[in-house]
């Protein structure tokens, strides 16, 4: 290996990034791109600062953002306006995502086959949930018995949560794609055209 040194053009490979992306992009998508990553509510000045804008223009299209639903809003413990994606919008987004990659009879397929894997989850613990099977869980270890205490590893927990969180966003998807075909045979009735 050599000792020689970077070249100065790429001693700040971020700032070169961040530079191409401001002039790649609008003050508009750089801000929608921050909140669409942003679970937790943060103030406008955090945004501005990540879309490298003003906290003036980062607020006109939050407030923009806000109105079209994308963008929940609260009040901060200082008073200021916080922001952060809507769940919302993640679930439409995320049904989207799956409406793109499954046709509606494969989705209603997996859809019961999570269903059955739910149920099985429910009968093999005796509960409804994976938060109950936690506090089950963690009854029994602070309980006495522990001869009668049955171990219940992390990653089952989280597998139910997962399976049930995926089962969540296909019923999504599922709605909206049955909600888009009465769209589309309403639209027909109304154009003249005999529906399917």
């Amino acid at each position: 290996m050599s000792d020689r040194t970077l070249p100065d053009e790429f001693e700040d490979i971020n700032e070169a990034v961040s530079e191409e992306w401001v002039s790649e992009t609008t003050p508009y998508e750089r801000v929608r791109h921050v909140i669409a990553h942003t679970y937790e509510s943060v103030s406008v000045d955090a945004i501005a600062d990540d879309a490298r804008t003003s906290p003036k223009t980062a607020r006109k299209h939050l407030n923009v953002l806000a109105n079209e639903g994308f963008v929940v809003t609260a009040t901060g413990e200082h008073g200021g306006t916080t922001y952060r994606r809507s769940p919302e919008s993640l679930v439409v987004e995320q049904a989207a995502d799956i409406l793109e990659q499954v046709s509606t009879d494969e989705l209603t397929t997996r859809i019961a086959e999570m269903r059955d894997q739910l149920n099985s989850y429910q009968s093999e613990y005796s509960v409804d949930s994976p938060e109950e099977l936690a506090v089950e869980q963690t009854n029994q270890a602070l309980s006495e018995s522990a001869s009668a205490k049955r171990d219940i590893d992390a990653e089952t927990i989280q597998e139910w949560q997962t399976l049930r969180r995926n089962l969540a966003f296909a019923n999504a998807a599922l709605s909206i794609a049955n909600a888009q075909r009465f769209v589309d045979d309403d639209r027909h009735l109304t154009d003249g055209s005999v529906p399917a």
